[in-house]
């Protein structure tokens, strides 16, 4: 499985915003982008000049797919399916990011980023209407019952994730199970995903 595996802090500092992949870090002054709140590199102060058009288009695109943890591949082929689907792409797009399953864990707040509850899931700790399923990708369906298995509720990070994380669970799921368990109401809709992203600047983008 591709995934990036550099330092994660600096690609805040590139979309000027906390993009909150770390964690409860993200919610500390620890998180470097409280003291450097420009790009990195050598030339980070320089870069906070008014880009063009293509540029601004790029970074919507980047932000993302950084949020969610995608490869440029991954994001595109989500892309062009979303594009092949009736109603507003954009809308679409994110939809299919918001149903992914490493995406429902962090929802259901079992992990404290979506790279933590992505490797929830690739070790087998996911289940999906009783089945276990170690695929990050797996797009969710209505009815669905995303649960922890028996292993994973016993294990120290996830009961203090509960605990701690003050993170309300979006309308289109519905806990249960006291926190271990998650049903997909609905799809989710646009006002429902509150990344803040402009999905009609990643559509204009790949529609060149």
């Amino acid at each position: 499985m591709a995934r990036y595996t550099g330092p994660v802090c600096r690609l805040c500092r590139r979309e000027r915003m906390k993009l909150y992949l770390k964690g409860a870090k993200c919610d500390t002054m620890k998180c470097p982008i409280e003291r450097r709140p420009y790009p990195p590199g050598e030339h980070g102060r320089a870069r906070q000049r008014q880009g063009s058009e293509y540029l601004m288009q790029l970074r919507e695109k980047q932000k993302a797919r950084r949020i969610y943890g995608l490869m440029e591949k991954q994001f595109r082929n989500l892309y062009v399916e979303a594009n092949r689907q009736s109603g507003v792409t954009g809308e679409n797009l994110l939809r299919m990011l918001e149903q992914r399953l490493d995406n429902v864990a962090y929802r259901a707040g079992w992990g404290s980023s979506r790279a933590q509850s992505r490797q929830f899931v690739r070790h087998g700790h996911v289940s999906v209407n009783g089945r276990r399923v170690t695929i990050p990708s797996y797009q969710v369906r209505k009815g669905d019952v995303v649960e922890l298995r028996d292993k994973a509720r016993a294990m120290i990070v996830v009961r203090h994730n509960l605990d701690t994380l003050d993170r309300q669970m979006p309308p289109w799921l519905e806990g249960g199970d006291g926190g271990f368990a998650a049903t997909v109401r609905d799809l989710p809709m646009r006002e429902h995903i509150d990344v803040p992203v402009r999905e009609q600047l990643i559509v204009e983008l790949y529609s060149k």
